[in-house]
């Protein structure tokens, strides 16, 4: 009877012991949550700006970061009549024990918040924008992930009512696993800051707004160390991504040194856009840009004291010029190329007087002229991008509202190309380049109005007949035509 009391208390030890064990106990994943943000995703997601991605680390294939934003639009009554905002309010409560973060932020609250996000063993640190004004109400908790300890679940969803339109609820799912901060840093304080409260910590911030005509609803943002790096990096290298939420984006990354960034497009099928815009990111400094359909507003002030017109720049003449307004068809930046700057001052034979001007200026303005000459490079490849869209369409469905919007566009690019020929005059003739140097410019710039009229003329001949955009071209070029050759034959005189 003994033995068999003793053998009872050994085993209720036992069982003891295996309770206590942590792994008896695994982490459990908010289910409830995890099920009442899917119904929200699939009653009212949007396709358009959805966020899906895996990132695996390139030696053990285990899963570093995942991402699923998913923005979503519905009526108010909607919100109320299927219980979205009961559900919310009741399960993320309900599971706040298995979180190890949690938040509620009410509407009227000015707190605006991002989520540190870690890839890359540490190495790679940025942060998710995740309420982004003060319109709107925040649920997120964050949790430990159950198959991966090294891991952190993030749930969140936003959602504000439009004030345009008072029935109408705009608001994002956000579903984010990445590396445990509080494996990378003292305190898990800064886990959700958009800036350290204390200011001892360096971040550069990109905050971007689209404009009023443009519907872009995605953009991804690369980062490197030199110009180099970023110039070679691949396309599905980009480290963050940056969904655009009641027209604004951005992201902010932690740095000790300067760095350079790449902002790029995600197309409406899900391709990359060709073209992009690079920019220095400085730590502790912030660049605010505006896209617009085929133009964008960049930082001046930004640029002229720590940018690409303070001397300070990281990037190189090719990666930094021409980010003027430019027209870029669908995109919101230009292309890096992989020749250098267009000379269009002749540095040999009768032209050495040129060839003095340029070694004269200073190092601004050589980067200037470098910038200035690179737009107008780069304008020539968007221009034939246009009209290559044109012959796709004549070869294609031949759509007149679609060639009708090209050759709007080819119309607002010459305009804008007129002006960057106009200011590249102005400022080689204001820093001394010698006017005999001239002609060679404009025989470029008129070189690229015929090949316009070559492609009109194509068009005609394939689609039958002139649209009444395509007639505005015309015109448009045969007066930028004259309007050319009258300034080059002033300056042979």
């Amino acid at each position: 009877m003994k033995r068999i009391f003793i053998m009872l208390l050994i085993a209720c030890s036992a069982i003891t012991t295996i309770s206590a064990d942590p792994l008896a106990n695994p982490q459990k994943k908010p289910e409830t949550v995890i099920a009442t943000l899917n119904a929200i995703i699939a009653k009212f997601g949007l396709n358009e700006g959805q966020v899906y991605s895996v990132s695996r680390n390139p030696n053990t294939s285990i899963i570093e970061s995942s991402w699923k934003i998913v923005p979503f639009r519905c009526s108010a009554n909607s919100m109320q009549n299927d219980n979205v905002l009961k559900a919310v309010a009741l399960n993320f409560p309900k599971e706040e024990p298995l979180a190890y973060q949690f938040l509620h932020i009410q509407p009227g609250s000015k707190e605006e918040f991002q989520l540190k996000v870690i890839t890359e063993n540490g190495k790679t640190q940025g942060n998710q924008r995740i309420r982004t004004n003060k319109n709107q109400e925040m649920w997120l908790m964050c949790c430990k992930n159950p198959e991966n300890p090294t891991l952190r679940d993030a749930y969140a969803v936003t959602w504000e009512y439009m004030h345009d339109q008072k029935n109408q609820v705009l608001g994002t799912v956000y579903m984010i696993t990445s590396l445990r901060p509080d494996l990378f840093e003292k305190s898990m304080s800064t886990d959700l800051y958009a800036k350290d409260q204390d200011g001892s910590k360096m971040r550069f911030t990109l905050e971007g707004r689209v404009g009023d005509d443009l519907k872009d609803s995605l953009y991804v943002f690369y980062i490197a160390e030199t110009a180099e790096q970023l110039n070679n990096a691949p396309d599905e290298s980009y480290t963050f991504t940056m969904p655009v939420i009641n027209g604004r984006f951005g992201v902010s990354v932690e740095n000790d040194k300067p760095f350079v960034g790449r902002i790029r497009t995600v197309m409406p099928d899900g391709s990359l856009c060709q073209l992009w815009t690079n920019i220095d990111c400085v730590p502790g400094e912030t660049y605010h840009i505006t896209t617009h359909n085929g133009w964008y507003e960049e930082d001046r002030d930004y640029e002229n004291r720590v940018g690409r017109y303070s001397g300070k720049s990281l990037l190189n003449a090719r990666q930094i010029a021409g980010n003027d307004d430019v027209d870029m068809l669908e995109v919101d930046s230009i292309p890096v190329v992989d020749d250098v700057p267009v000379d269009y001052v002749n540095d040999e034979g009768t032209n050495r007087r040129a060839v003095q001007w340029r070694e004269n200026l200073t190092p601004k303005q050589k980067v200037q002229f470098a910038s200035k000459a690179q737009t107008i490079d780069t304008y020539e490849k968007v221009l034939k991008q246009s009209y290559d869209l044109i012959g796709k369409e004549i070869n294609g469905m031949r759509d007149p509202q679609i060639i009708n919007g090209v050759f709007d566009r080819i119309y607002k690019q010459n305009k804008t190309f007129d002006s960057h020929v106009q200011d590249f005059v102005k400022f080689g003739l204001n820093t001394g380049l010698p006017k005999e140097s001239l002609p060679d410019f404009y025989k470029m710039v008129l070189d690229l109005y015929s090949k316009q009229n070559q492609a009109i003329a194509r068009f005609y001949k394939e689609y039958g007949s002139y649209t009444k955009s395509a007639r505005k071209v015309q015109k448009q070029v045969n007066r930028l035509t004259e309007k050319y050759m009258t300034e080059m034959m002033k300056v042979i005189q």
